[in-house]
Protein backbone atom coordinates (compact mmCIF):
# COMPACT_ATOMS: atom_id res chain seq x y z
CA UNK A 1 0.00 0.00 0.00
CA UNK A 2 1.57 3.53 -1.34
CA UNK A 3 1.57 6.09 1.36
CA UNK A 4 -1.33 8.00 -0.38
CA UNK A 5 -3.52 4.87 0.16
CA UNK A 6 -2.64 4.45 3.84
CA UNK A 7 -3.14 8.30 4.32
CA UNK A 8 -6.63 8.18 2.90
CA UNK A 9 -7.86 4.91 4.80
CA UNK A 10 -7.03 6.33 7.83
CA UNK A 11 -8.85 9.69 6.96
CA UNK A 12 -11.94 7.20 5.81
CA UNK A 13 -11.60 5.48 9.46
CA UNK A 14 -11.74 8.43 11.32
CA UNK A 15 -14.47 9.97 9.42
CA UNK A 16 -16.35 6.55 10.85
CA UNK A 17 -16.06 4.88 7.78
CA UNK A 18 -15.53 1.14 8.94
CA UNK A 19 -17.00 -1.61 6.10
CA UNK A 20 -16.18 -0.04 2.97
CA UNK A 21 -14.71 -0.63 -0.60
CA UNK A 22 -12.70 1.64 -2.27
CA UNK A 23 -12.57 0.76 -6.73
CA UNK A 24 -10.70 2.99 -9.26
CA UNK A 25 -13.64 5.73 -10.42
CA UNK A 26 -12.04 6.77 -13.32
CA UNK A 27 -8.66 7.59 -14.97
CA UNK A 28 -7.49 11.43 -15.02
CA UNK A 29 -4.75 13.28 -16.66
CA UNK A 30 -3.48 15.35 -14.25
CA UNK A 31 -2.22 13.69 -10.72
CA UNK A 32 -5.44 13.38 -9.02
CA UNK A 33 -7.18 10.13 -8.74
CA UNK A 34 -10.75 9.08 -8.04
CA UNK A 35 -11.73 6.42 -6.20
CA UNK A 36 -15.70 4.89 -5.86
CA UNK A 37 -16.28 4.79 -1.88
CA UNK A 38 -19.19 2.03 -1.26
CA UNK A 39 -20.54 1.76 2.11
CA UNK A 40 -23.66 -0.11 3.27
CA UNK A 41 -26.01 0.72 0.79
CA UNK A 42 -24.21 4.87 -0.10
CA UNK A 43 -21.84 5.33 -3.30
CA UNK A 44 -19.43 8.27 -3.33
CA UNK A 45 -16.28 9.64 -5.37
CA UNK A 46 -13.29 9.92 -3.58
CA UNK A 47 -11.07 12.78 -4.81
CA UNK A 48 -7.18 12.32 -4.29
CA UNK A 49 -5.08 15.41 -4.96
CA UNK A 50 -1.59 15.47 -3.60
CA UNK A 51 -1.77 19.55 -2.27
CA UNK A 52 1.49 20.07 -3.49
CA UNK A 53 0.80 19.45 -7.05
CA UNK A 54 -3.26 19.88 -7.19
CA UNK A 55 -4.50 21.92 -4.65
CA UNK A 56 -8.37 21.25 -3.96
CA UNK A 57 -8.95 25.20 -3.24
CA UNK A 58 -10.20 25.75 -6.91
CA UNK A 59 -11.82 22.90 -7.02
CA UNK A 60 -13.92 23.34 -3.73
CA UNK A 61 -14.99 27.23 -4.96
CA UNK A 62 -16.16 26.56 -8.62
CA UNK A 63 -18.41 23.74 -7.52
CA UNK A 64 -19.99 25.92 -5.34
CA UNK A 65 -20.45 28.57 -8.13
CA UNK A 66 -21.68 25.62 -10.24
CA UNK A 67 -24.32 24.67 -7.92
CA UNK A 68 -25.07 28.49 -6.96
CA UNK A 69 -26.02 28.21 -10.61
CA UNK A 70 -28.23 25.43 -10.31
CA UNK A 71 -25.91 23.17 -12.09
CA UNK A 72 -25.52 19.78 -11.15
CA UNK A 73 -21.71 19.73 -9.88
CA UNK A 74 -20.31 17.26 -7.16
CA UNK A 75 -21.54 18.19 -3.27
CA UNK A 76 -18.69 18.23 -1.00
CA UNK A 77 -19.32 15.67 1.82
CA UNK A 78 -16.29 15.87 3.53
CA UNK A 79 -12.64 17.50 2.43
CA UNK A 80 -9.37 17.02 4.08
CA UNK A 81 -7.31 19.97 2.44
CA UNK A 82 -3.92 19.44 4.22
CA UNK A 83 -3.96 15.93 2.87
CA UNK A 84 -5.80 16.45 -0.04
CA UNK A 85 -8.84 14.11 0.07
CA UNK A 86 -12.60 15.45 -1.02
CA UNK A 87 -15.60 13.12 -0.62
CA UNK A 88 -18.03 14.11 -3.34
CA UNK A 89 -21.41 13.06 -4.57
CA UNK A 90 -21.28 10.28 -6.83
CA UNK A 91 -22.68 10.93 -10.58
CA UNK A 92 -22.35 7.22 -11.28
CA UNK A 93 -20.09 5.32 -14.40
CA UNK A 94 -22.43 6.76 -17.28
CA UNK A 95 -20.20 9.03 -18.97
CA UNK A 96 -21.47 11.30 -21.92
CA UNK A 97 -18.66 9.34 -24.51
CA UNK A 98 -20.60 5.70 -23.01
CA UNK A 99 -23.46 7.30 -23.88
CA UNK A 100 -23.86 9.08 -27.34
CA UNK A 101 -25.04 7.58 -30.23
CA UNK A 102 -26.85 8.53 -33.52
CA UNK A 103 -29.97 8.04 -31.06
CA UNK A 104 -29.12 9.96 -28.09
CA UNK A 105 -26.62 12.88 -29.05
CA UNK A 106 -29.34 15.40 -29.91
CA UNK A 107 -30.74 15.60 -26.67
CA UNK A 108 -27.40 14.90 -24.70
CA UNK A 109 -26.05 17.89 -26.63
CA UNK A 110 -29.11 19.94 -25.73
CA UNK A 111 -29.28 19.32 -22.37
CA UNK A 112 -25.30 20.56 -22.26
CA UNK A 113 -25.31 23.26 -24.27
CA UNK A 114 -28.40 24.46 -22.12
CA UNK A 115 -25.64 24.21 -19.25
CA UNK A 116 -23.21 26.39 -21.03
CA UNK A 117 -25.38 29.06 -21.80
CA UNK A 118 -26.86 29.19 -17.69
CA UNK A 119 -22.63 28.51 -17.04
CA UNK A 120 -22.27 32.12 -19.47
CA UNK A 121 -25.22 33.87 -17.60
CA UNK A 122 -25.71 32.75 -14.55
CA UNK A 123 -22.08 32.53 -12.83
CA UNK A 124 -20.01 35.45 -12.23
CA UNK A 125 -16.45 34.91 -13.77
CA UNK A 126 -14.75 38.48 -12.24
CA UNK A 127 -12.77 36.57 -10.04
CA UNK A 128 -11.18 33.78 -11.75
CA UNK A 129 -8.00 33.61 -13.74
CA UNK A 130 -8.14 35.56 -17.03
CA UNK A 131 -7.62 33.44 -19.78
CA UNK A 132 -4.99 36.19 -20.84
CA UNK A 133 -2.48 36.16 -24.13
CA UNK A 134 0.12 34.70 -22.03
CA UNK A 135 -1.84 31.80 -20.61
CA UNK A 136 -2.90 31.30 -24.49
CA UNK A 137 0.56 31.40 -26.16
CA UNK A 138 1.72 29.33 -23.14
CA UNK A 139 -0.85 26.33 -23.81
CA UNK A 140 0.26 26.92 -28.19
CA UNK A 141 3.97 26.34 -26.75
CA UNK A 142 2.53 22.68 -25.54
CA UNK A 143 2.13 21.60 -29.20
CA UNK A 144 5.46 23.12 -30.54
CA UNK A 145 7.77 22.13 -27.71
CA UNK A 146 5.97 18.55 -26.84
CA UNK A 147 4.68 17.30 -30.12
CA UNK A 148 6.84 18.99 -32.64
CA UNK A 149 10.28 18.70 -31.11
CA UNK A 150 9.85 16.07 -28.43
CA UNK A 151 7.76 13.30 -30.17
CA UNK A 152 8.33 14.06 -33.25
CA UNK A 153 11.52 15.26 -33.69
CA UNK A 154 11.16 17.74 -35.73
CA UNK A 155 12.98 21.39 -35.50
CA UNK A 156 11.78 24.02 -36.75
CA UNK A 157 13.84 26.24 -39.74
CA UNK A 158 13.41 30.18 -39.87
CA UNK A 159 10.71 30.55 -42.34
CA UNK A 160 8.47 27.51 -40.33
CA UNK A 161 8.99 29.69 -36.89
CA UNK A 162 8.05 32.56 -38.75
CA UNK A 163 4.95 30.80 -39.71
CA UNK A 164 4.37 30.00 -36.31
CA UNK A 165 4.85 32.31 -34.62
CA UNK A 166 2.36 34.36 -36.81
CA UNK A 167 -0.28 31.27 -36.23
CA UNK A 168 0.23 31.95 -32.49
CA UNK A 169 -0.39 35.58 -32.50
CA UNK A 170 -3.67 35.28 -34.65
CA UNK A 171 -5.34 32.53 -32.58
CA UNK A 172 -4.66 35.23 -29.53
CA UNK A 173 -6.37 37.81 -31.03
CA UNK A 174 -9.56 35.82 -31.77
CA UNK A 175 -9.72 34.20 -28.31
CA UNK A 176 -9.29 38.08 -26.92
CA UNK A 177 -11.72 39.84 -29.63
CA UNK A 178 -14.97 37.77 -28.29
CA UNK A 179 -16.94 38.10 -25.39
CA UNK A 180 -15.32 37.09 -22.02
CA UNK A 181 -17.44 34.62 -19.75
CA UNK A 182 -17.03 31.77 -17.84
CA UNK A 183 -15.04 29.05 -19.55
CA UNK A 184 -15.57 25.23 -17.81
CA UNK A 185 -12.33 24.43 -20.17
CA UNK A 186 -12.31 21.05 -20.43
CA UNK A 187 -15.84 20.77 -21.20
CA UNK A 188 -16.11 17.27 -23.16
CA UNK A 189 -17.70 13.49 -23.13
CA UNK A 190 -15.18 12.47 -20.31
CA UNK A 191 -16.31 15.13 -17.98
CA UNK A 192 -20.10 15.06 -18.45
CA UNK A 193 -21.95 12.50 -16.41
CA UNK A 194 -25.44 11.35 -17.59
CA UNK A 195 -27.55 11.51 -14.79
CA UNK A 196 -31.50 11.33 -14.26
CA UNK A 197 -32.08 14.88 -12.72
CA UNK A 198 -30.21 18.28 -13.58
CA UNK A 199 -28.38 16.38 -16.79
CA UNK A 200 -25.52 17.06 -17.30
CA UNK A 201 -23.66 16.32 -14.07
CA UNK A 202 -20.34 18.32 -14.52
CA UNK A 203 -16.79 17.60 -13.68
CA UNK A 204 -13.00 18.12 -13.61
CA UNK A 205 -13.59 22.10 -13.49
CA UNK A 206 -10.77 23.36 -11.07
CA UNK A 207 -9.28 25.02 -14.24
CA UNK A 208 -12.20 27.43 -14.99
CA UNK A 209 -11.13 30.97 -16.29
CA UNK A 210 -12.51 34.17 -17.56
CA UNK A 211 -12.52 33.83 -21.19
CA UNK A 212 -13.65 33.27 -24.85
CA UNK A 213 -17.15 32.58 -24.78
CA UNK A 214 -16.77 30.25 -27.67
CA UNK A 215 -14.47 27.89 -25.67
CA UNK A 216 -16.74 25.51 -24.13
CA UNK A 217 -18.98 24.94 -26.99
CA UNK A 218 -16.21 23.96 -28.85
CA UNK A 219 -14.77 21.72 -26.48
CA UNK A 220 -18.56 20.18 -26.52
CA UNK A 221 -18.38 19.64 -30.25
CA UNK A 222 -14.95 18.82 -31.86
CA UNK A 223 -14.56 16.67 -28.66
CA UNK A 224 -10.82 15.28 -29.03
CA UNK A 225 -12.72 11.74 -27.94
CA UNK A 226 -15.43 11.67 -29.98
CA UNK A 227 -15.92 12.58 -33.77
CA UNK A 228 -19.26 13.61 -35.42
CA UNK A 229 -19.79 14.90 -38.98
CA UNK A 230 -18.98 18.72 -39.57
CA UNK A 231 -22.26 19.32 -41.09
CA UNK A 232 -24.27 18.12 -37.44
CA UNK A 233 -21.28 20.05 -35.62
CA UNK A 234 -21.92 23.02 -37.49
CA UNK A 235 -25.61 23.24 -36.88
CA UNK A 236 -24.76 22.08 -33.20
CA UNK A 237 -22.54 25.33 -32.81
CA UNK A 238 -25.21 27.14 -34.59
CA UNK A 239 -27.92 25.92 -32.15
CA UNK A 240 -25.39 27.55 -29.16
CA UNK A 241 -25.07 30.94 -31.32
CA UNK A 242 -28.83 31.53 -31.69
CA UNK A 243 -29.39 30.38 -27.81
CA UNK A 244 -26.34 32.88 -26.94
CA UNK A 245 -27.44 35.67 -29.25
CA UNK A 246 -30.99 35.21 -27.26
CA UNK A 247 -29.45 35.78 -24.18
CA UNK A 248 -27.46 38.87 -25.21
CA UNK A 249 -24.47 37.13 -24.86
CA UNK A 250 -22.96 38.09 -27.97
CA UNK A 251 -23.65 40.86 -30.66
CA UNK A 252 -22.65 39.47 -34.15
CA UNK A 253 -23.87 37.46 -36.72
CA UNK A 254 -23.49 33.57 -36.98
CA UNK A 255 -20.41 34.09 -39.60
CA UNK A 256 -18.28 35.96 -37.04
CA UNK A 257 -19.31 33.61 -34.55
CA UNK A 258 -18.39 30.49 -36.78
CA UNK A 259 -14.81 32.02 -37.03
CA UNK A 260 -14.67 32.28 -33.71
CA UNK A 261 -15.80 28.61 -33.26
CA UNK A 262 -13.31 27.27 -35.62
CA UNK A 263 -10.12 29.43 -34.60
CA UNK A 264 -11.22 28.73 -30.65
CA UNK A 265 -10.81 25.03 -31.99
CA UNK A 266 -7.61 25.46 -33.62
CA UNK A 267 -6.22 26.81 -30.17
CA UNK A 268 -7.73 24.04 -28.06
CA UNK A 269 -6.76 21.18 -30.32
CA UNK A 270 -3.18 22.39 -30.80
CA UNK A 271 -2.57 22.63 -27.40
CA UNK A 272 -4.40 19.09 -26.38
CA UNK A 273 -2.46 17.56 -28.97
CA UNK A 274 0.90 18.90 -26.80
CA UNK A 275 -1.08 17.82 -23.94
CA UNK A 276 -1.54 14.29 -24.99
CA UNK A 277 2.46 14.28 -25.81
CA UNK A 278 3.78 15.06 -22.90
CA UNK A 279 1.44 12.58 -20.81
CA UNK A 280 3.18 10.04 -23.02
CA UNK A 281 7.11 11.71 -22.72
CA UNK A 282 6.69 13.02 -18.75
CA UNK A 283 4.08 10.70 -16.99
CA UNK A 284 3.98 7.12 -19.13
CA UNK A 285 0.51 7.33 -20.00
CA UNK A 286 0.31 6.25 -23.69
CA UNK A 287 -3.58 6.02 -23.67
CA UNK A 288 -3.84 9.48 -25.46
CA UNK A 289 -1.71 9.05 -28.31
CA UNK A 290 -4.43 7.07 -29.86
CA UNK A 291 -6.43 10.64 -29.62
CA UNK A 292 -3.99 12.90 -31.67
CA UNK A 293 -4.65 11.78 -35.56
CA UNK A 294 -7.98 12.54 -34.60
CA UNK A 295 -7.81 15.98 -32.78
CA UNK A 296 -4.82 16.73 -35.74
CA UNK A 297 -7.61 16.42 -38.56
CA UNK A 298 -10.05 18.90 -36.69
CA UNK A 299 -6.58 21.48 -37.15
CA UNK A 300 -5.77 20.36 -40.85
CA UNK A 301 -10.06 20.54 -41.51
CA UNK A 302 -10.19 24.59 -40.15
CA UNK A 303 -6.25 25.79 -41.35
CA UNK A 304 -7.36 24.95 -45.19
CA UNK A 305 -10.37 27.23 -44.89
CA UNK A 306 -9.31 30.03 -43.02
CA UNK A 307 -7.04 32.44 -45.13
CA UNK A 308 -5.17 33.60 -41.49
CA UNK A 309 -4.46 29.45 -40.94
CA UNK A 310 -2.99 29.15 -44.31
CA UNK A 311 0.15 29.22 -42.90
CA UNK A 312 -0.23 26.66 -40.25
CA UNK A 313 -1.40 24.14 -43.02
CA UNK A 314 1.28 25.03 -44.99
CA UNK A 315 3.51 23.65 -41.89
CA UNK A 316 2.18 20.97 -40.63
CA UNK A 317 2.24 19.54 -44.64
CA UNK A 318 5.52 20.34 -45.22
CA UNK A 319 6.71 18.49 -42.10
CA UNK A 320 4.88 15.12 -43.36
CA UNK A 321 3.83 14.03 -40.46
CA UNK A 322 0.86 12.08 -41.86
CA UNK A 323 2.52 8.81 -41.42
CA UNK A 324 4.25 8.80 -38.29
CA UNK A 325 0.53 10.55 -36.86
CA UNK A 326 -1.17 7.83 -38.30
CA UNK A 327 0.94 5.14 -36.77
CA UNK A 328 -0.04 6.78 -33.28
CA UNK A 329 -3.40 5.33 -34.00
CA UNK A 330 -2.15 1.64 -33.43
CA UNK A 331 -0.11 2.58 -29.69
Amino acid sequence: MSDRSAALNDWLKKLGYGDYGLSRASEDASFRSYWRLQAGNSSFVVMDAPPHKEPCDQFIAVAGKLRAAGLSAPEIIAQDLDQGFLILTDFGSRDYLSQLGPDSEAPLYADALSAIIKMQTCIDADDLPEYDASLLEQELDLFHDWFLQALMGVELGAAQTDFWLKTRQALVANALQQPQVFVHRDFHSRNLMKIDKGNPGILDFQDAVKGPLSYDPLSLLRDCYIEWPRKRVEQLALDYYELARDRDLLDVGPEQFMRWFNLMGVQRHLKAIGIFSRLKIRDGKNGYLKDIPRTLGYVRQVCAGEMSMLGLYSLLESLDLNDRVDALRAV
